[in-house]
């Protein structure tokens, strides 16, 4: 795809998952990258897989949560190429708790992280875009910001606020040249239910059943790239999560009782 061939693209989350995965592709494309994540060692790991296939590749560990510093992690980004073509939002946490059992600082967090910090550093490139008349911006959402299911309450609050804020930049920006593409992954086969949260903060330490037989990471990073490619509003990549969307929308009695029967279920 000679879309992404020299263009500038920051990729939060990158040190595993998706995000590893659209570094990995996107450094076959000839992309330079800028991957950023918590775990520095982690990122070193993927950029010497990525330093394989493109030579420009840089490290930028950075805990998102810290707004303070985003300015400033915002200004050394630019400084690394001169400038951002594409920003991939996808760094976030998911969740495995019931509402009433979570701890205030857990809703916190997860708001944090699948929230503010997406939102806080589109804004915060949004002059950058401006100035150069030209800027893409894509947002890892989730089938559970298009509908609700057990356990992810505040995980399903962040991406339905995530979803309306992007889709509301998406009708208001005045910037030429300025595209957001909302992405809307159901079950994807990475280890993100490892670190998914419980109702006291700590790790879940478990592959769900459902995660592990998800669509292969590298398919869904191949859909995401296309999408980015084709300037799209919004992209929804799953299996059976589309047809509980379907009922969510068509037959929501149907949805109700499936959504809460798997939900517990999974508990």
């Amino acid at each position: 795809m000679e879309f992404y061939t020299d263009k500038v693209v920051w990729i939060t989350g990158a040190s595993s998952g998706i995000g590893a995965e659209l570094a990995i592709q996107l450094s076959k494309q000839q992309a330079a990258l800028i991957l950023s994540a918590r775990n520095q060692e982690a990122l070193q790991e993927i950029q010497r897989h990525c330093l394989q296939y493109t030579t420009r590749c840089t490290v930028l560990p950075a805990d998102l949560t810290d707004a303070a510093h985003l300015d400033g992690l915002v200004q050394q980004a630019l400084q690394t190429y001169g400038h951002i073509d594409i920003l991939i939002n996808n760094a976030g946490i998911t969740q495995r708790a019931f509402a009433e059992d979570t701890s205030p600082e857990v809703d916190r967090r997860i708001m944090e992280i699948n929230f503010f910090s997406p939102v806080n550093l589109t804004k915060l490139l949004l002059p950058h875009f401006r100035a150069r008349k030209t800027g893409q911006v894509a947002v890892l959402s989730s089938m559970a910001g298009l509908m609700g299911f057990p356990q992810r309450t505040a995980y399903a609050a962040a991406k339905h606020a995530l979803k309306g804020y992007f889709e509301t930049l998406q009708v208001e920006h005045s910037i030429p040249g300025f595209y957001a593409t909302i992405v809307s992954p159901g079950r994807i086969q990475t280890p993100i239910s490892l670190n998914a949260l419980t109702a006291s903060g700590k790790p879940h330490n478990k592959m769900d059943a459902g995660q592990q037989n998800g669509i292969p990471v590298t398919v869904c990073a191949q859909k995401i790239l296309r999408a980015i490619a084709r300037q799209q509003h919004h992209i929804v990549i799953a299996r059976s999560e589309r047809i509980l969307w379907w009922f969510h929308k068509w037959c929501p009695p149907l949805y109700y009782r499936i959504a809460r029967k798997a939900g517990l279920k999974e508990g």
